[in-house]
Formats: C-alpha cells, structure tokens, sequence
C-alpha cells in the first residue's frame, strides 16, 4: 500500500511496530494529539480560504472526521485506564511543514499546504496498516484497521483537492519533490517509544 496508493518513498523503519506495542499508551497520546492537530488543520484552512467553496465543504467533513477520531482515540485510553497528558511537538510534521512555501502566490500555497497534510494523512495510514497487522491487541487491530481506512481517503482528498485550484501537471511535480523530502525526514528521524511519527 505504501509505494503504490500512498506513492511514499521509504517505507516505516520496522522497529516502530515494536518499540510502538511496547508503549501503546504513549502512541495512544501521541495519536491522540495527531487527530486534534488534523482537526485544527482543516479549520486553519477555511479560515485562510473561505472563498474557495469546494475547499471548505470537503474541510468542514475532514474536521468532523478527524474530531470523532480524537474522540475514539481518547476512549481507547480511558479503557486502558490512561490519561491524555501533554502534548508534545511532533518534529516529524515540524520539519515537513518548513516546506510550504511562504510569500508565494495564494493558490500555491494553498497547494503546498494540502501536500504536505496530504503527506501527513499517508504516513499515518502507512502506520496504521503497520499496528493493524503486528500487534497482538485485537480490538486496537481493529481499530487501527479502520482508521488506516480513513487516513487512505483523507489523503486522496487533499491531493484532489489540490488538483481543483492548480493545473494537475503543477501538483504532480510538487507532490513528487514533497514525497522526496518526506523520505528524508523519515530518513533522519529515530523510531521513538513515544510517537506516532
């Protein structure tokens, strides 16, 4: 799925799967925070562009999508008897973020900013389908099954998304330098106990 729907360059250091089942409460709050990050994104974005009418309905759904997931994710944990805690920064989505172009033309940057969610949306859905067949908890198996799932149509969405306000041959080229970026910050990243990313 990685290579050929998410078109990723570098697939998840397999070590992940298993530091992350080691400390499922720690990537419980990370994931947790990552679902609220997405929800504050989509909103972020008809905020900067409400005149872009397509933009905003398919936002306005990805919000609430991305909200009931915050909300599934917190039930996990309350389950397991764990709280929420702090957030803590995630350098994965820090480091890729620094590549939305700024002081460019506002349909470029709204490009960008799609991408790189895109991006987001197809790396997290690399690691669900990972904590989907590796981990020995089946409700979590489930669950992650379902949400991979969704982050697989979160990310169509966006790069359809952008393909509605810049030409198809322009997004093509700039999600293929963002894909080679991506793989570089993965690249460069230590698999951590405590992250999602």
């Amino acid at each position: 799925m990685a290579k050929t729907i998410l078109r990723l360059e570098l697939p998840t250091d397999p070590r992940w799967v298993n530091i992350a089942e080691m400390n499922i409460r720690d990537i419980l709050v990370d994931h947790a925070f990552c679902e609220q990050k997405a929800a504050s994104s989509g909103i972020s974005l008809i905020v900067k562009y409400p005149d872009k009418t397509r933009l905003v309905e398919e936002m306005t759904a990805l919000v609430a999508e991305e909200w009931s997931h915050f909300e599934r994710v917190l039930d996990e944990l309350k389950k397991r008897g764990y709280e929420l805690g702090r957030n803590r920064p995630d350098e994965y989505v820090v480091q890729l973020s620094k590549h939305i172009r700024k002081g460019d033309k506002r349909e470029r940057q709204l490009m960008d900013h799609l991408l790189v969610n895109a991006l987001i949306e197809a790396r997290s859905c690399e690691r669900f389908k990972l904590l989907w067949k590796n981990i020995k908890d089946e409700e979590l198996q489930k669950f992650y099954y379902e949400l991979m799932v969704s982050e697989a149509g979160h990310y169509v969405s966006y790069v359809k998304l952008a393909k509605e306000y810049m030409p198809k041959e322009v997004v093509d080229a700039r999600l293929k330098e963002l894909l080679e970026i991506e793989a570089t910050i993965i690249a460069s990243l230590e698999p951590r106990p405590d992250r999602m990313h």
